[in-house]
């Protein structure tokens, strides 16, 4: 069998890592930053932008299973299976595909944080009324 730098064994993402083959338990946490526009009518006149990138933080093994060939690893390539990254993402970027892929996968919301600013927008050639928002929002899934 093939052995990995830390000196534990090169799994591919169908096998199990508690050995009794069944479905490795885990921590993957989704992540992405987003911004919108509020003028001065706020409900009427928000403008949200896309979600430029999600990011993917958890076991690489765990990534790969949930998200296969949708997973760019290109920040962090040839990552162990057993070790952690927080630098991944994810190749398309609708959170909802990505929280329908952890379902089927057996994954479950854990926790979800999100932070916010608020900046005025006229320095960036804005009306004066206006004020953009930016925010990160982490989603935490878990498998038992």
């Amino acid at each position: 069998a093939s052995r990995s730098p830390s000196g534990g064994p090169l799994l591919t993402p169908s096998q199990s890592l508690d050995g009794a083959g069944g479905r490795r338990s885990g921590y993957i946490t989704i992540g992405y930053r987003g911004s919108y526009t509020i003028g001065r009518e706020a409900q009427a006149d928000a403008k949200f932008r896309r979600v430029a990138r999600i990011t993917v933080c958890g076991k690489t093994a765990l990534a790969k299973e949930v998200f296969g060939d949708t997973l760019n690893e290109s920040r962090d390539p040839d990552r162990p299976p057993e070790r952690y990254t927080a630098r991944y993402y994810l190749k398309f970027n609708f959170l909802e595909q990505a929280f329908d892929r952890l379902s089927e996968a057996g994954f479950r919301m854990a926790a979800c944080s999100s932070t916010g600013t608020c900046a005025f927008a006229p320095e960036q050639g804005g009306p004066a009324d206006d004020k953009i928002w930016t925010s990160y929002t982490e989603y935490v899934f878990c498998r038992d």
